[in-house]
């Protein structure tokens, strides 16, 4: 357990409050052993996960065979020696393929200055909300706005609870290209919303009715307030093709106007789905539906909740991904085209976690330098060549 692949594990569980009893002790045993007291100490090491993890699958598998029988040198030799310098830097145990590779940061890092396009800007916060009567008002950081029903900080919007709905009175929030938000409805369930996002939802609910609202189309995180809390009263998402009905839980819903499927990944709860032609379901916590626009059939399958819902959190992890699908999610959060003139490259997988405020030349030279793709940028359209 002691080495940047264990510690890596730990560290994201508990950034996302995922640990269990044991694992939190070992965490606290490893800090105090090692003087890992500051929350600086941990954000590096993230950062050198995030750095260096983006690698070749079989390229990777290689390099364990290579280092395992060199006998790969622990990460915590000693406390007066620099620690990480043979670190293996790695993916997530059960939440990534398992991927090695002994770095020598000098030796690693390009010597080639990176470019920077100002063209292209990291992802921030920022949404639109429709209000009842058509007018549209503009949220983004930095920026404070209320109204009767609700108030926002320019990071988030919270809609007052206690409201009585005397008549059902609709808001949409719209999350553009580059962008995030997170809204907090009138009963209290939190809704974190990703890059190109649009949800429908009422200013207010009723105690003892149905609590709906729509996610009209992109990637939405719910955490969702108990209907014990409200007379028993479910909650209930639809999107395009399917409708989920949940009592109080936390789960993911994906689905893209340019994805072939909609997915449903449950992290605690219990949620039942259904749809016209696939008729009804339940998931359990750790289970993911993948759903056909068409909505003829739910696909049931366990997956690593992580790389599911990361995003949320600031990270985006990828487990034996393709580079086309990985480019999907870059272009939503930094607003930009992408082309490949090589079909084969499309196909390349990629296992790694990164780093949401990264300049996107940041990951573009790291998938470069590893997988030797060679790209280039024109003004917002990224090109592999």
């Amino acid at each position: 357990m002691r080495d940047i692949f264990h510690l890596s594990v730990l560290i994201i569980k508990k950034k996302l409050k995922i640990l269990k009893d044991d694992e939190r002790h070992l965490l606290k045993s490893i800090r105090a052993e090692h003087s890992i007291t500051k929350k600086t100490d941990f954000i590096n090491i993230v950062k050198k996960i995030s750095d260096y993890s983006l690698i070749n699958k079989e390229k990777a598998w290689n390099s364990i065979l290579e280092k395992r029988a060199q006998n790969i040198v622990p990460l915590y030799q000693s406390k007066k020696q620099s620690w990480y310098k043979y670190a293996a830097a790695a993916s997530l145990v059960l939440l990534f393929s398992v991927t090695y590779f002994v770095w020598n940061e000098k030796a690693f890092k390009s010597q080639d200055k990176i470019v920077i396009n100002k063209d292209i800007e990291i992802g921030r916060d920022k949404a639109t909300l429709t209000l009842e009567d058509g007018s549209v008002v503009g949220l983004e950081k930095g920026t404070a706005y209320s109204n009767s029903n609700a108030s926002s900080n320019g990071e988030k919007i919270i809609y007052k609870s206690g409201q009585k709905a005397t008549s059902q009175v609709f808001n949409v929030l719209t999350i553009p290209t580059g962008g995030q938000f997170n809204i907090q409805l009138a009963d209290g369930t939190k809704v974190w919303l990703n890059s190109e996002s649009q949800l429908k939802f009422p200013v207010a609910f009723t105690d003892g009715e149905t609590r709906e609202v729509q996610l009209i189309y992109g990637e939405a995180y719910f955490q969702v307030s108990h209907s014990t809390e409200h007379k028993g009263s479910h909650f209930k998402v639809l999107s395009k093709g399917q409708n989920i009905e949940v009592l109080g839980t936390e789960f993911n819903l994906k689905a893209y106007q340019d994805e072939e499927s909609i997915f449903t990944t449950l992290v605690n709860g219990k949620v039942r789905l259904s749809s016209p032609n696939a008729g009804s379901t339940f998931l359990k916590p750790g289970q993911q539906s993948v759903l056909d626009k068409e909505g003829n059939e739910f696909i049931i399958k366990n997956v690593e909740v992580f790389n599911e819902v990361s995003w949320k959190e600031g990270i985006f992890s990828f487990n034996a991904m393709p580079l086309k699908d990985i480019m999907k999610v870059l272009a939503r959060w930094y607003d930009v085209k992408v082309v490949f003139r090589d079909p084969k490259n499309e196909l390349v997988r990629i296992n790694g976690i990164l780093d949401k405020d990264q300049k996107i030349e940041e990951i573009l030279n790291i998938i470069s330098k590893t997988n030797k793709i060679p790209y280039e940028i024109k003004e917002k359209t990224i090109i592999f060549k």
